[in-house]
């Protein structure tokens, strides 16, 4: 083989290994750093996730997914909440507890009550009411420049936290 034709393969091989890593991120998953404590104790700052972004394209999020999705106010900012209530759905947040449909929610994974009230409200088709799950120290779907997420913003589903080791972890 002629150093020629040796280049031509190298670069063919680094040309399909460029193109499939690009597709791999842009359409199938994702790795992002937790940035902040909103979403203690179930994730941490500084932890590493792999996204998956491929799944909504197939079914809409459920109620209890930890998601990632891009700021309303600020596009270039993701978000990583927990969905609480689906299109049609009502919430309502009152006395530091949670309702969803007039059912109080079981949310294990919170550590301390909520604050404040939300008023009864539905959620429209192809939003979400996005929280944290420490409650207390997030802005999520309770504030204006949150809001109900609309399905466009979502950027993937949390799936597994893998840095650090020892934090290794799938999420629901």
């Amino acid at each position: 083989m002629s150093l020629g034709e040796e280049l031509k393969d190298w670069i063919i091989s680094i040309l399909i290994a460029v193109i499939l890593a690009f597709f791999i991120r842009y359409f199938i998953v994702e790795l992002y750093l937790v940035d902040g404590p909103s979403m203690r104790p179930t994730l941490l700052s500084q932890e590493r996730l792999v996204v998956n972004k491929f799944i909504y394209r197939f079914r809409a999020p459920e109620r209890g997914e930890v998601l990632i999705f891009q700021y309303p106010k600020d596009t270039s900012r993701d978000f990583i909440k927990r969905v609480i209530a689906v299109p049609g759905d009502t919430i309502e947040i009152k006395e530091g507890r949670v309702f969803v449909n007039q059912q109080l929610m079981n949310e294990p994974y919170i550590l301390s009550k909520t604050m404040g009230d939300y008023p009864l409200s539905t959620v429209p088709d192809g939003h979400i009411f996005v929280m944290g799950d420490n409650r207390n120290n997030s802005e999520d779907s309770r504030f204006s420049d949150v809001g109900f997420v609309p399905f466009e913003l979502i950027k993937g589903k949390a799936v597994m936290v893998f840095w650090p080791f020892d934090h290794l972890k799938t999420l629901s």
